[in-house]
């Protein structure tokens, strides 16, 4: 079965030629179009798609509450269109917040005919149909051992997320003090163009400091660090943060199961490991292999989950040592660590 794709966008040039785009490609099949945001919701309830490709700047529409509408009443993959990412990056996460997957800017034809922005585009549909289809993780390569000692090291809150992540992630943060005695990592799935709008975000959201992680850097209390690149964000021998393009193949990027089990390799200590709200089955297994491992692992739950496609694959592998509602979780996290 092709995935079935809707496209919605207030301006009729680009909604054609993303529409042109989408259709020379056989192994999808356009249901429906609208430039009208009053028709979205009824469409998507009458005739849901695989996927929406959504503009934000719809008319006569709140675009971040369209999106938390249909993901309440006729759910499905959506995927935001824009014409201006930098200057509405706000919205993108609000978005994000209620259940869109990623965002990219609109394809544009140029002067002199190339189409800027469609293999960007088809290689974000690539990417949501490996994740309806619940792609698999690639094996993992075996537990190694540390060369440094636990004692030198900061306790570790590692944070996988996806779909609802950017405002789940605000929630959790806003919840925790400015002298918290761990280091935070968070593995959210987000291009990286988006990546550092991100990161200024949630520091506005919360006392803790938050900032991307960058290559090499080592994780320290009272610091949030999130993944900044489409490459795997992942701990190395050294207890430092490196970024990694293996797996290849796999949809997810970053991939929270890359992380959970580069932690598991290397990271020493035995801490908390939290799986958020997420579409698809990334991070069951890497948070299952560190609740095995001696992890205190906690998962989001079905009621606050914007999508418990991830949650709900950690307990089903029995990864949960806890299972939270969203506003418990930060609450959840101070149990297990101190104030410097």
């Amino acid at each position: 079965m092709p995935l079935t794709i809707a496209i919605a966008h207030r301006d009729t040039t680009a909604l054609t030629l993303v529409r042109q785009i989408i259709s020379q490609e056989t192994d999808y099949k356009i249901i429906w179009t609208t430039g009208s945001g009053a028709d979205v919701l009824a469409k998507c309830r009458r005739e849901p798609p695989d996927l929406l490709l959504v503009d934000l700047a719809l008319a006569n529409v709140n675009g971040a509450q369209l999106i938390c509408d249909i993901m309440k009443e006729a759910p499905c993959a959506i995927l935001i269109l824009s014409d201006a990412l930098a200057k509405q990056a706000g919205k993108v996460f609000e978005a994000m917040g209620c259940g869109a997957l990623d965002a990219i800017a609109t394809p544009v034809l140029q002067h002199d005919g190339f189409v800027a922005g469609r293999d960007v585009l088809l290689k974000k549909v690539v990417t949501m149909a490996k994740l309806l289809g619940n792609t698999t993780q690639p094996a993992q390569p075996g537990a190694g051992k540390s060369r440094h000692s636990p004692a030198h090291l900061p306790h570790l809150v590692a944070i996988g997320s996806s779909t609802g992540g950017p405002k789940a992630l605000a929630t959790i943060l806003s919840g925790l003090p400015e002298k918290l005695d761990a280091a935070v990592v968070i593995c959210q799935h987000v291009d990286q163009q988006f990546a550092q709008g991100l990161a200024e975000w949630l520091n506005s959201q919360t006392p803790l400091a938050v900032a991307l992680a960058a290559e090499g850097m080592r994780p320290r209390s009272g610091v949030v660090l999130v993944a900044g690149t489409n490459d795997h964000l992942v701990f190395g021998p050294d207890q430092a943060l490196h970024y990694s393009e293996h797996p290849r193949e796999y949809p997810y990027r970053p991939s929270v199961n890359t992380f959970f089990e580069s932690i598991k390799r290397y990271w020493p200590r035995k801490d908390l490991a939290i799986l958020l709200t997420g579409m698809g089955r990334d991070g069951g297994e890497g948070l299952t292999a560190l609740r095995k491992s001696g992890w205190h692992t906690i998962v989001q739950d079905e009621e606050t989950s914007i999508v418990y496609g991830m949650p709900a694959a950690a307990v089903e592998l029995g990864g949960a040592v806890e299972i939270l509602p969203l506003e418990k979780i930060a609450g959840a996290i101070l149990k297990k660590v101190h104030l410097k």
